[in-house]
């Protein structure tokens, strides 16, 4: 799998969704001082509420940002053999089925899925349940998850 695409895609993904959230920032600030929104007596708190409502949508468009500008600057290598999980490796986990799962090793976003290559791949953070134990591990070695209650072993079938 290529890594440079797939960094391209989540970079266009997180330049899509930041603008989007800066639409809704703006929008918020805009509904927030207009003039219609000023308090009538003092039970009213519509202006209040709006702009905590925006000052909220503001942090998120600046971790959206950084998030953004994180990705934009992160390096891509391929991992060699033998070689322990690191920040920017693709892993692929595979369960006692066969069935394999795809996680790209970020410095923020997690959670967040994108199509690739015909693979759904989700992005992880090394601060993330799965990242923790995946970031040191190598190729073969072993992880537990635990998935609709049930706590199971999972093996690292590839690192790239």
């Amino acid at each position: 799998m290529n890594k440079t695409a797939l960094l391209q895609a989540i970079v266009q993904r997180l330049e899509s969704e930041l603008a989007l959230l800066t639409r809704a920032a703006l929008a918020t600030y805009a509904e927030a001082t207009d003039e219609q929104n000023k308090a009538e007596n003092k039970y009213d708190t519509r202006s209040l509420e709006a702009s905590y409502l925006a000052r909220g949508q503001s942090k998120v468009v600046d971790e959206a940002a950084q998030a953004l500008e994180q990705f934009r600057a992160l390096a891509t290598r391929d991992i060699a053999p033998g070689e322990p999980v690191a920040l920017g490796a693709l892993v692929t986990i595979a369960d006692a089925t066969g069935g394999n799962s795809h996680y790209f090793v970020g410095p923020r976003a997690g959670g967040i899925e994108l199509e690739h290559d015909g693979r759904t791949i989700m992005i992880i953070t090394p601060q993330s349940p799965l990242g923790r134990q995946l970031v040191g591990r190598r190729e073969g070695e072993s992880v537990w998850l635990e998935r609709g209650g049930k706590r199971s072993e999972y093996r690292i079938a590839r690192v790239v």
